[in-house]
């Protein structure tokens, strides 16, 4: 039996590998589901601080969880325990990353003190400056980052 593949055929086989090829690199250069400075979440600043003291306040090296690939620190042993049983609750969204960068389908790292709590959620920021641009325009930007989250990382 004799085979014959057309042109067109060869040509969609070569393109399908490129896409495959393309596809798998970019899964591997893509970022932690989990903003980290040295493999620790938030620069090290504890998410239950900020519904409870409302400020961030830096976490402890006695007080870890690793959880989504990161460690996680808590200033007390008390907020270790909130977070473990509601990580939900308490973890910042977007998984850390600046929360404008997200809405606008890019990451970027955050500064601790750039930080907004709206409707129960924890959002953070790059900077207070990009904080306040992404104020102004929060609803939308939390719907245009809900939709461009998780696929953001794979960019």
């Amino acid at each position: 039996m004799t085979m014959f593949v057309t042109r067109r055929a060869l040509f969609a086989l070569i393109a399908a590998l490129g896409v495959a090829s393309a596809l798998s690199g970019s899964a591997h250069a893509a970022e932690p589901p989990v903003f980290q400075d040295g493999g620790v979440a938030i620069r090290g600043y504890d998410p239950v601080a900020y519904f409870t003291r409302g400020k961030p306040v830096a976490g402890s090296a006695k007080h870890t969880l690793r959880w989504k690939g990161a460690v996680w620190r808590f200033a007390s042993a008390k907020h270790l325990a909130m977070f473990k049983a509601d990580p939900a609750k308490y973890a910042p969204q977007y998984g850390g990353y600046c929360a404008y960068a997200v809405s606008r389908n890019y990451t970027a790292k955050i500064e601790p003190d750039a930080w907004t709590i709206h409707k129960g959620k924890l959002y953070l920021n790059y900077n207070k400056f990009i904080r306040a641009a992404w104020e102004r325009e929060k609803p939308a930007n939390i719907v245009k980052g809900d939709r461009n989250w998780p696929a953001v990382l794979q960019r």
